[in-house]
């Protein structure tokens, strides 16, 4: 097994350009401090949007609205993105990167509030695919939710499960690290998810649910 070179990885990165309304809403995201999802994470959001065809999607951390274009540019036009974010001034950019990109705002819903408090009141089963992408020590919880709110044949998927090359590498026990390195493999394991981890940004996980 050959071990991937960096100029392949660049490549592979930037093998889907991204749009200005893409690229104006990581701006922001990073001037904001909310992370934007990579331009090779968001292809793979799009892709797998496209693939499961999904009409209802949750999204749990909104950002400034990167990850919910890429989103939307692969749900059909009837599709409905659920975003939920803590922070009002994210949920703010997100919307006028949504408005810019011709999105009709019938097919968002922007929630304010914890997450966690917000999904134990989302249906059982009735999703087709959930994104996860907000605070990491929280992500085992996010998870089990949207097993339950996943349909069979619905598509999970969770960003930064690499977490800057520190979940590799069994010398970095940090918190974050910790959680998210045992998270992947209690997914992996799990017989109700056919899972993959790919080397995509900061690491990205998809997991199908049976």
């Amino acid at each position: 097994m050959s071990a991937q070179k960096p100029a392949s990885w660049a490549y592979a990165e930037e093998f889907v350009a991204e749009d200005e309304v893409v690229e104006q809403a990581r701006r922001r995201g990073d001037e904001l401090g909310a992370t934007p999802v990579g331009t090779g994470a968001g292809a793979v959001l799009r892709l797998l949007a496209a693939a499961v065809g999904a009409r209802s999607v949750i999204e749990v951390g909104t950002g400034a609205g990167t990850s919910g274009l890429w989103l939307l540019q692969g749900m059909p036009a009837d599709g409905i993105l659920t975003t939920i974010d803590v922070e009002a001034e994210h949920q703010a950019a997100a919307k006028k990167a949504y408005l810019a990109a011709g999105v009709a705002h019938q097919r968002t819903r922007v929630i304010a509030g914890r997450a966690l408090d917000v999904l134990p009141r989302m249906t059982d089963g009735a999703y087709d695919m959930v994104v996860i992408d907000a605070e990491k020590v929280e992500y085992p919880q996010y998870v089990d939710h949207a097993v339950r709110l996943l349909r069979a044949g619905g598509v999970m998927v969770l960003d930064n499960m690499l977490w800057h090359d520190k979940v590799a590498d069994p010398a970095a026990r940090d918190e974050q690290t910790t959680v998210l390195r045992d998270l992947g493999k209690r997914i992996r394991d799990d017989e109700r998810l056919v899972t993959a981890l790919l080397p995509v940004g900061d690491g990205v996980l998809a997991a199908v649910r049976r």
